[in-house]
């Protein structure tokens, strides 16, 4: 049974990674693909790594550590992004 959740997390951060990608081919605005794709990617690395948790319990500490990074590194690369991107800091 844990083999099959294992799995089953795997191909749904999978599923997120391939989601993500495809709305870069959209006419939406680049921040919105940029949104959408950061969103997706921490959504599906974070379910993948889960799936790898349950497959391998004794590496715990170093999945634990990967899930909080990957949540602090995408959203403060978030925040950088829309910061660097406002017209209102003058560097139109």
């Amino acid at each position: 049974m844990i083999n099959f959740l294992s799995y089953a997390c795997i191909g749904v951060g999978l599923v997120f990674w391939f989601w993500g990608t495809s709305h870069l081919l959209g006419k939406r605005s680049l921040l919105f693909k940029l949104h959408s794709l950061s969103v997706a990617d921490t959504l599906g690395s974070m379910s993948i790594i889960i799936g790898l948790l349950m497959k391998i319990p004794s590496e715990w500490p170093l999945l634990i550590l990967a899930i909080i990074s990957l949540a602090i590194w995408n959203t403060m690369l978030g925040y950088v992004l829309a910061y660097c991107s406002s017209s209102e800091d003058g560097y139109e």
